[in-house]
C-alpha cells in the first residue's frame, strides 16, 4: 500500500496499532514459508531459524544461512505494506554516508511468493542501548555525542520531496508543511476524545503551530530516521555498533531526529548530542524553535500511540518504562513533555529547559 496519506505508520496505518503489543511471538505457520522463501531468494542450502520475540511491530527471527548469522524481520499486517524495500534502500544510502547500519542480505516485499514481506540483514551481536541505560551503565556523554555525529552524517542524504518515500530518494509530498500537518487534526481530536488533552490544550497547540508555520517552508529535505531512540541503536555501554529500524524514515527537517531524542531524554543527554552534530555540520537557522516545533509534533504522535496501544497500562518490563516505573508515570511524563515542547516553542528556549 502507499504511505502517501499517513504521517506516522504505527498510528495512521489502516490497521492502526497493529503489532504494538508488548511482545510479538512468531507465527508457526509463517516460519516454514519464510524458510522456503529465503532459500529460493538467497539460493541457500541450509537455513536455521530461531524465533526472537521482539517489542516492535515486526515478527523477528535469528537465522543462520549457510553458516552466516542474520536477523530476519517479517511484516505480516493486513494492510500489505511494502516499505521494507524502501527501508533497505535507505539503509544502503546511510551506510554509504558512513553511518553504522547493518548490511541487508535480502529483501522481498512483493508478497507474491509468500503473503508477507520479509527482510534478512546482518546480525549485530549486541543488545540495544536501552538495555544498558535502564541498568544505569550507559556512557551517556560519549554515546549521545556519537548519535549526534551519525544524525549529521545521514543528513548528507537530501531526497527530493518530503515525507515517506514514494520511490528511492523521493518523498510523496511537494511541500514539507503538507507532510507536517498531515493527520494533525485527527491526532489532536483523538487525544481530546480519549481525555488525554482538554479542548483548551488542543486549541493552544493549534495556535502555536500556526504562529510558527514559516518554519515549515523548507526548500529541501534531509534524511530523517523518524524513530531515533536507544532501543533502535545496538552496542555496548560505551560504543555504538549499529543504527537499526529505518522503516519510518522520511525526507524532512534537520531538527526532527534531535527532537525525537528529547521525547525521552533531558538536557544532559541532548547537549552532547548537539555537540556531536555540530562537529560534522552547523545547526540550521532558527534551530531552537524548529527543535521545539518538531518535539511538539512528535510528542503528539507518541501520545496517540501510547493512548491507542495501551502503553499507560504497562509495567517496567515494557521498553518505554524505566526500571521501577509504571504506566501511570509514563502518562504523566508524556503530558509534561508535551507541555514543555509548547513552552519551549513559544519562548524560543534553550535545550537547558529539558531538565
Amino acid at each position: 500500500m502507499s504511505r502517501c496519506d499517513i504521517h506516522y505508520w504505527k498510528c495512521d496505518r489502516p490497521a492502526a496499532f497493529h503489532g504494538t503489543q508488548e511482545l510479538r511471538d512468531t507465527d508457526p505457520l509463517i516460519e516454514p514459508q519464510l524458510r522456503e522463501a529465503m532459500r529460493e531468494r538467497m539460493q541457500a542450502k541450509e537455513i536455521e531459524l530461531t524465533p526472537a520475540s521482539s517489542q516492535g511491530n515486526h515478527l523477528t527471527w535469528k537465522a543462520v544461512v549457510d553458516g552466516v548469522p542474520l536477523f530476519v524481520r517479517v511484516e505480516n499486517g493486513p494492510d500489505g505494506d511494502d516499505y521494507l524495500e524502501m527501508e533497505s534502500a535507505v539503509m544502503r544510502q546511510a551506510r554509504a554516508a558512513g553511518v553504522l547500519v547493518p548490511k541487508v542480505a535480502a529483501v522481498d516485499a512483493s508478497r507474491t511468493r509468500v503473503p508477507f514481506a520479509w527482510q534478512a540483514q546482518e546480525h549485530i551481536p549486541f543488545p540495544d542501548l536501552n538495555h544498558w541505560h535502564k541498568q544505569g551503565r550507559l556512557d551517556v556523554a560519549h554515546v549521545a555525542f556519537e548519535i549526534g555525529v551519525a544524525v549529521a552524517r545521514w543528513q548528507s542524504i537530501n531526497p527530493s520531496g518530503f515525507g515517506p518515500f514514494a520511490r528511492e530518494n523521493a518523498g510523496f509530498h511537494a511541500r514539507y508543511e503538507d507532510y507536517f500537518r498531515l493527520r494533525l487534526e485527527q491526532h489532536l481530536g483523538f487525544l481530546v476524545a480519549k481525555a488525554f488533552l482538554t479542548v483548551g490544550q488542543r486549541e493552544e497547540i493549534e495556535r502555536a503551530i500556526a504562529a510558527h508555520d514559516e518554519l515549515l517552508d523548507l526548500a529541501h529535505g534531509c534524511l530523517v530516521h523518524k524513530d531515533l531512540a536507544l532501543w533502535n541503536i545496538l552496542g555496548s555501554e560505551n560504543r555504538i555498533a549499529a543504527f537499526i529500524d529505518f522503516d519510518d524514515a522520511i525526507s524532512g527537517d534537520p531538527m526532527d531526529d534531535l527532537s525525537l531524542l528529547a521525547c525521552f531524554h533531558d538536557a544532559a543527554f541532548l547537549a552532547p548530542a548537539f555537540a556531536g552534530y555540530r562537529s560534522v555540520r552547523p545547526l540550521p537557522e532558527n534551530y531552537r524553535r524548529r527543535f521545539w516545533l518538531h518535539l511538539l509534533r512528535n510528542m503528539i504522535v507518541k501520545s496517540v500511540i501510547r493512548v491507542g496501544a495501551g502503553y499507560f497500562e504497562r509495567d517496567d518490563g515494557f521498553f518505554l518504562i524505566n526500571a521501577g516505573g509504571s504506566g501511570g508515570e509514563l502518562r504523566q511524563m508524556t503530558q509534561q513533555r508535551l507541555a514543555l515542547a509548547l513552552r519551549g516553542l513559544e519562548s524560543d528556549a534553550d535545550i537547558s529547559l529539558l531538565l
